[in-house]
């Protein structure tokens, strides 16, 4: 009854005539407080399959045909309102009616948003064949990804997709693909481009004339803006006679409240009914995309990029590898000197001991802490002025902590302690010599632990080439048979394999990359 008062008297016969004509719809739906006309929230069947969220209206009849349309843009583009115009044209229901569908949940909050950001939406409606269409709809809701992602989320897109087109109840063809931009758009940004790269990249390439821009925000004039964007991009996609891009147009102000400025918002309505009997014309002569093509393209691009992983993780142990080496051979240098110099000569070396150096000084006078010592170890072990035995480092008769753990009448207490200092002392013939010796073994053993660093070394080069030209290979496949084949992630893989290439000094393959 709330919702009659608030109506005006025109508004509730359009009210009671709707009311009558959705009545079974209605009673199921929740009522959204938005004015007029009266929004409605549809209850839907809902099914989280992995990452596929499915959202279905109405019972599906097996006899009855479906047609398929997966949608393409950013967040904000208007593909939500698009989804529920498709919804509303779909049910058969009119301006006058006065009321207005929606089975796209509006987002309550912003963690919510966030936690759907990765889902990919599969919207079916059915039980209204006949009513405007004469098939029922399944409308596939890619990710808003690529705006602030790393290219690694590229390809969990890929894997959802390819889930969701080859599981048994999943999607398994296409009739239409439609990139949705604003008119207002005058140029398609990176993170648009990224998005439908991305999505593309897994078709083959006869998908291409099942592709079409689905322009919102219109005042219904020609969308130059958005068109001269589209053909910058060198977007591929269905063109008309004359070689100009398809496209559509829709407004999104269908559910806006009609109290006022109504003469403009039944314009805009018509608008978009204009555009969606356009689009479900070209659907009609559409004819299904079977997307099994999906899965050579996919798998071709898991290939890559396991190749590439594998290539990697090659060329860096290849660099530690060669690290190791230089290192070897430096040490190995090192014992080749030491060798010659203890040879045949005596030679002034560098030896560290322990002297005792005394603390007097004008404070000591007047300190009676010690140091106590250890002569064994010649180890300062505590500063203190108690006595020796009654030191805390003393356990048992031994102290805990000089290096061989010596009893107590070992250790002194005075005013002086070890410190370490060094002083320059010749070393015997018989002493170079067994220094010799050593090094002799430890020479020998590096060069042969070098030996097999460059064994291993050469092993990985030969895998590096093996990967190297495998990419190329599964590349020039990708290129073949996707509709898109530089996608994102792929040209970043292009990028490095370009560089390796030219270290490689493959030219031939360089030159082809770069074309790519």
């Amino acid at each position: 009854m709330m919702v009659i008062y608030r109506l005006r008297k025109y508004e509730l016969f359009f009210f009671y005539r709707s009311s009558s004509k959705y009545e079974d719809i209605i009673k199921t739906s929740v009522w959204i407080p938005s004015g007029y006309p009266v929004v409605y929230q549809l209850t839907t069947k809902m099914e989280t399959i992995g990452n596929e969220r499915r959202v279905t209206f109405g019972k599906k009849n097996v006899n009855k045909i479906n047609k398929t349309i997966l949608l393409v843009g950013e967040t904000g583009a208007g593909k939500s309102t698009l989804i529920n115009a498709l919804l509303n044209y779909t049910m058969g229901v009119k301006w006058e009616d006065g009321v207005w569908f929606q089975i796209v949940e509006e987002k309550k909050d912003k963690k919510q948003t966030e936690s759907q950001t990765s889902d990919v939406m599969v919207y079916e409606i059915f039980g209204f064949e006949d009513e405007t269409l004469p098939y029922s709809l399944t409308i596939i809701d890619t990710p808003g990804f690529g705006n602030t992602r790393e290219i690694k989320y590229d390809d969990i897109i890929f894997q959802r997709l390819f889930d969701l087109f080859r599981s048994e109840d999943g999607v398994h063809e296409v009739h239409a693909v439609g990139l949705v931009m604003k008119a207002t758009d005058n140029r398609m940004s990176d993170q648009l481009i990224y998005v439908f790269d991305s999505v593309m990249s897994l078709f083959g390439k006869d998908l291409e004339e099942k592709i079409v821009a689905l322009i919102t925000h219109s005042n219904g004039r020609r969308p130059r803006s958005a068109l001269q964007a589209l053909e910058a991009a060198n977007i591929k996609c269905a063109k008309n006679e004359e070689n100009q891009p398809v496209y559509f147009l829709f407004d999104n102000c269908q559910q806006e409240d009609r109290k006022e400025e109504e003469k403009f918002l039944k314009g805009a309505h018509q608008r978009s009914d204009t555009g969606i009997r356009e689009f479900k014309a070209f659907l009609d002569k559409t004819s299904a995309q079977k997307v099994i093509i999906t899965s050579d393209v996919l798998n071709e691009r898991i290939r890559l990029t396991e190749c590439i992983k594998n290539l990697k993780e090659t060329i860096k142990l290849i660099e530690q590898k060669q690290t190791e080496i230089k290192q070897t051979e430096e040490d190995l240098k090192t014992h080749e000197e030491e060798m010659k110099a203890n040879k045949e000569f005596t030679v002034e070396v560098d030896e560290e001991y322990k002297d005792k150096e005394h603390s007097w000084n004008f404070l000591n006078i007047f300190n009676s802490e010690k140091y106590i010592c250890c002569t064994v170890c010649e180890n300062n072990c505590l500063q203190s002025n108690k006595k020796l035995e009654d030191c805390e480092v003393i356990e048992d008769g031994c102290c805990t902590v000089c290096t061989n753990k010596c009893p107590v009448s070992k250790h002194v207490k005075e005013n002086w302690r070890y410190v370490t200092k060094k002083r320059r002392v010749q070393k015997t013939n018989e002493e170079m010599k067994e220094r010799y010796e050593e090094n002799k073994i430890k020479f020998d053993n590096k060069f042969k632990h070098l030996e097999n660093l460059k064994t291993e070394m050469n092993q990985l080069t030969a895998e590096k080439s093996r990967f190297l030209d495998e990419s190329y290979q599964h590349v020039v496949k990708l290129e073949e048979i996707a509709l898109k084949a530089d996608s994102a992630s792929t040209i970043v893989h292009l990028d490095f394999l370009i560089e390796k290439m030219k270290q490689k000094g493959d030219t031939e393959k360089v030159q082809k990359l770069e074309e790519m």
